[in-house]
């Protein structure tokens, strides 16, 4: 199938691609790498009047260390991650998120900011960005406004990003020496989407950790009070200790009915919990 009839527009800067945004009086739809809006229009999953292409916007594609993070203009690929083309401040945990996602060919085009406005659970930023504590620059003619990754994602393709609103930027904290990172998925076949996420950023000597559960239905379970997960106590020794009891009975509480499902999604956490040892 071919897309239903769209005006196309290009522009060179933030600002006149937020002018189309809030001066059309139809309905427009961003495009970077198109890896998930390209399909959509071919099956006429959505059908806007305009599609705004944002590849032309040098800023979007800028990424710089300011301070202790690193941050990721929405036009960055994946693929300039994966091949180490921006700063690193998470001890390479980004650029193996990065190198796992799809195929190739996907990730020279699709682009981070791309994957995180299409809100999907399965996507690999979705749940990595918030085990990384990553936060995300929202920008509109009334100004930016920074929201913390955790909170980006209310549901399966629903986020908080209002009407008139773009994704500008990603913010990814430096990752303190003592942080260990394990990132884990289930895939029935390569180049998939995930049915089980596991991400995790456990640092034994500050006593603390970041525990994410995703490829679920909704948002991601989050859980960043996670001694109970660890015997109530996360030193080095955390691994020896993780309770799978207890990581059952969130997923159980956060709707997930099905104890095969649970299995697995515990199963997947477990391994990255062991890859973070």
């Amino acid at each position: 199938m071919k897309p239903a009839p769209f005006t196309y527009e290009r522009p060179r800067d933030i600002g006149s691609a937020l002018s189309v945004m809030t001066g059309a009086e139809s309905s427009v739809k961003i495009i970077a790498g198109g890896q998930s809006l390209g399909p959509m229009l071919n099956l006429r999953l959505v059908a806007p009047d305009t599609i705004l292409d944002i590849t032309g916007i040098a800023e979007l594609k800028r990424a710089d260390v300011d301070g202790n993070e690193l941050m990721l203009g929405a036009c960055v690929t994946h693929a300039d991650i994966e091949d180490g083309r921006v700063p690193d401040v998470t001890r390479g945990a980004m650029q193996r998120v990065a190198a796992n996602i799809a195929y190739r060919a996907v990730r020279n085009r699709g682009t981070v900011g791309g994957s995180l406005s299409h809100a999907d659970p399965s996507a690999d930023w979705v749940s990595s960005l918030a085990a990384l504590g990553a936060s995300l620059s929202l920008r509109s003619t009334s100004g930016t406004r920074r929201v913390a990754m955790k909170d980006f994602i209310l549901g399966a393709l629903e986020s908080v990003m209002e009407s008139g609103e773009m994704l500008e930027a990603v913010h990814v904290p430096l990752m303190p020496s003592s942080a260990r990172w394990g990132y884990v998925k289930s895939c029935r076949k390569t180049g998939e989407f995930a049915h089980a996420i596991g991400a995790v950023l456990i640092d034994p000597d500050a006593g603390k950790a970041r525990i994410v559960i995703g490829a679920v239905e909704a948002a991601p379970i989050i859980v960043e009070q996670a001694d109970e997960l660890f015997g109530g106590t996360i030193d080095g020794g955390f691994a020896s200790r993780f309770d799978a009891r207890v990581a059952d009975k969130l997923l159980a509480e956060a709707g997930m009915a099905d104890s095969a499902d649970r299995h697995i999604h515990v199963a997947v956490l477990r391994k990255a919990v062991a890859e973070a040892a």
